[in-house]
C-alpha cells in the first residue's frame, strides 16, 4: 500500500489518468434508464483517489478548463449570434427568462439557508447540471478580498454540493420535462396529437414525395431500367422524363444513360428512345412504382457503377440562409441533390420541408460528384473530413479571451471581471461565429471538438475531485440533508415556472415549449426523455437556439452568484 501511495504522490499525473479512465468506465454503466453520467462519475472517482492525499501542482486544471470553455463557445457561437437577429428571437428571450429564474431561485434558496459563495456555486452547478460553473466560480472566488483560508474552504465545498445535487438535477429535469411537462400542458395524448399535427404541417410540400426528405433509415436507391414502353415511341428528353414523374407526385432523377451500347453523360436535353438503358435514383418504393411505366428492371453492374458523393457543407451563403428546405430544394443548382441530415449547434434536427435554414447549419448532402461539386459552393463551405485542428486559432483565441476576461472593473470597491474562464467562453462564441463568415480558417473537426469538450471538462473535474478528496466526507456532514432538498427545489421551481411561462406568455407549441426548457437548461438527457415521450424529434426545433443562449448565460452566472453571495 505504501508503494502505491508513494507512486501516485510522486507522479500525480498518473492519479488524474486513473480517475479519467475509471470515471469514464463507470459513467457508461446503466441500470435501466439511469446512469450517473461521465462528469459525476469522474468527480466521485476523483474524490476516492483523493483520499490518498495527492497534491496536484501547476496550472493543469485551468489549462484544460479553458480549452473546454473555448470549444463550448466555438460550438454554439454561430447559433448564438444568428438567434439574436432571426425569427427565433422569442426563443432567445425565453431562454434568458429561464436562465434568470434559475439564478434567482438558487440565490434565494442559498440566502435563506445561509450558504457561502462556494455552497451556492455547488448548488447551482448541480441543480442546473452546468458543471462548468464550478471553474468560473473558482476563478471569481480567487479574485475576492476574503482570507486565503475562507477562499480555500469555499472552493473545497463546491464539489461536495455539486455531487449531492447533480443526480436529481439530471433525473429530475428529465422527469419534469419528459413526464410531468406533457401532463401539465393538457396530457400526453393531447400533446402527442398536437406534435403530430405540427410535424405534418412542416412536412407539407408542393413537390410531393421527395427523397431529400426521407430519414436515413429510408435509403435512396439507384436502379437500372431498359426503356421499352409505348410512351417512348417518340424519343423523350431527360428533363421530360423527370417532369412527367414529378407530375405524378414523385421526385425521381435520371442519373445515368446508355445509348446504343455506349454510356453517355446525362444532360437535360439528352433524348432517350426505346432500347436505351437508364438509371433512376429516388425513394425505393417510388422507383419500384415507376418500373412498369419506364420498362423492365435490369441487373447491369457496369451501368450502376458510378461515383456518388456524400459531404458535409457549412451553410454560409446569404442566398441559401433563411430559405426553407423546400425552397432550397427548388433551386436549379439542387437538381439531383439529396439532403440527408441537418445539424444545428451539434444537434441533429429533422429534415422537414418547412424547416427554415440558418447560417452555421451543417448539411449532409448526397448526389453524383458533378452535381455535388456544383451545389456545394453555392450553399457554403465544404466541410471535408480532416484530422487537422487549427491550433493557431485555438491558442490565440484563448489568449485574447483570457486577456479580456482578466480586465477588472471596480464598482463600489468590489472587483468585477469575467475572469479568464469567462473570457475564454466569450472568445469561443466570437471565433465560432467568425468562422461562419470566413470558413477557410479556424477549423476544429467534430472529433476534436468532442475530445476538447469531454477531456477538457473531465480533466478539470478530476483535479477538483482529487484535491477535494481529503475534506469531501467532512463537507458532506457539514452540508447535511437540507442540501439535497435545496437541490430539488432549485431544479424543479425554474422548470415548472418555465413550462407555464412558455405556455401562457410565449404561446409556444407544447413540443417546442418543452424543447425550449431543455435547451435553456442545457440538459440533453431531458431532450431525449421529451422526444421519447412524444415519439417525435420536433422538440429539437426548440432546443438548439435556447441551448446556445443557456450554455452561455448559465456558465457566466458563476461570476454573478459569487458576487451576490460574498
Amino acid at each position: 500500500m505504501e508503494m502505491i501511495l508513494h507512486f501516485f504522490r510522486t507522479y500525480p499525473e498518473m492519479a488524474i489518468f486513473l480517475t479519467i479512465g475509471i470515471g469514464f468506465w463507470i459513467g457508461q454503466l446503466k441500470y435501466k434508464s439511469f446512469t450517473l453520467g461521465t462528469v459525476t462519475s469522474v468527480l466521485l472517482v476523483g474524490v476516492l483517489v483523493g483520499q490518498m492525499d495527492i497534491a496536484i501542482p501547476g496550472p493543469i486544471k485551468s489549462v484544460f478548463f479553458l480549452l473546454f470553455l473555448f470549444v463550448i463557445g466555438y460550438s454554439v457561437g454561430p447559433q448564438f449570434f444568428q438567434s439574436l437577429r432571426s425569427d427565433g428571437i422569442h426563443q432567445v428571450i425565453f431562454a434568458c427568462v429561464l436562465c434568470v429564474l434559475c439564478l434567482v431561485v438558487t440565490v434565494v434558496i442559498a440566502k435563506i439557508l445561509g450558504y457561502n459563495p462556494g455552497e451556492a456555486i455547488g448548488l447551482f452547478a448541480g441543480a442546473q447540471t452546468i458543471s462548468a460553473v464550478i471553474g468560473v466560480g473558482t476563478d471569481t472566488i480567487n479574485t475576492l478580498g476574503a482570507s486565503a483560508a475562507d477562499k480555500q474552504a469555499w472552493i473545497n465545498i463546491m464539489p461536495v454540493c455539486y455531487a449531492v445535487t447533480y443526480i436529481f438535477g439530471t433525473i429530475g429535469s428529465a422527469y419534469i420535462l419528459g413526464t410531468l411537462g406533457p401532463k401539465l400542458l393538457g396530457g400526453v395524448d393531447k400533446v402527442r396529437k398536437e406534435t403530430k399535427e405540427l410535424e405534418e404541417q412542416l412536412q407539407k410540400s408542393s413537390i410531393g414525395e421527395d427523397p431529400a426528405f426521407v430519414d436515413a433509415n429510408r435509403p435512396v436507391v439507384f436502379r437500372a431500367y431498359k426503356v421499352d414502353t409505348n410512351w417512348f415511341d417518340t424519343p423523350r428528353s431527360v428533363s421530360e422524363i423527370e417532369e412527367k414523374m414529378q407530375s405524378m407526385g414523385r421526385r425521381v432523377f435520371v442519373d445515368r444513360v446508355r445509348i446504343d451500347g455506349k454510356i453517355v453523360e446525362e444532360t437535360p436535353d439528352l433524348k432517350i428512345k426505346k432500347g436505351d438503358e437508364i438509371v433512376l435514383s429516388g425513394r425505393r418504393e417510388t422507383v419500384i412504382q415507376d418500373e412498369s411505366w419506364v420498362g423492365e428492371e435490369i441487373n447491369d453492374p457496369e451501368l450502376l457503377t458510378f461515383p456518388v458523393e456524400s459531404i458535409m457543407v457549412l451553410l454560409t451563403k446569404k442566398t441559401a440562409c433563411g430559405m426553407t428546405v423546400e425552397e432550397l430544394r427548388r433551386q436549379k443548382f439542387m437538381h439531383g441533390i439529396l439532403i440527408k441530415s441537418i445539424k444545428r449547434s451539434g444537434v441533429e434536427i429533422p429534415v422537414l420541408p418547412g424547416l427554415k435554414l440558418q447560417a452555421g447549419d451543417l448539411l449532409q448532402i448526397m448526389g453524383m460528384t458533378r452535381e455535388v461539386s456544383t451545389a456545394a459552393p453555392l450553399l457554403g463551405y465544404i466541410d471535408r473530413p480532416t484530422n487537422k485542428t487549427d491550433l493557431i486559432f485555438v491558442g490565440l483565441g484563448i489568449l485574447i479571451g483570457g486577456i479580456v476576461g482578466a480586465l477588472t472593473l471596480r464598482l463600489g470597491g468590489i472587483p468585477i471581471s469575467l475572469s479568464t474562464s469567462g473570457g475564454a467562453l466569450i472568445a469561443g462564441l466570437f471565433f465560432g461565429w467568425l468562422r461562419t463568415k470566413h470558413p477557410t480558417f479556424g477549423r476544429i473537426p467534430e472529433p476534436a471538438v468532442w475530445i476538447l469538450n469531454n477531456l477538457g471538462l473531465n480533466m478539470f473535474i478530476a483535479v477538483i475531485g482529487i484535491t477535494a478528496g481529503p475534506t469531501f466526507l467532512e463537507g458532506i456532514k457539514e452540508a447535511g440533508f437540507m442540501l439535497f432538498v435545496a437541490g430539488v427545489l432549485a431544479t424543479s421551481i425554474p422548470l415548472l415556472l418555465g413550462i407555464w411561462v412558455g405556455n401562457k406568455i410565449f404561446k409556444f407549441h407544447p413540443a417546442i415549449n418543452l424543447g425550449c426548457n431543455a435547451g435553456s437548461r442545457t440538459t440533453t438527457a431531458a431532450l431525449g426523455a421529451i422526444q421519447e415521450s412524444l415519439d417525435s424529434t420536433i422538440p429539437a426545433l426548440g432546443y438548439t437556439v435556447t441551448y446556445a443562449i443557456g450554455n452561455t448565460l448559465l456558465i457566466l452566472w458563476g461570476v454573478v452568484i459569487v458576487l451576490l453571495m460574498s
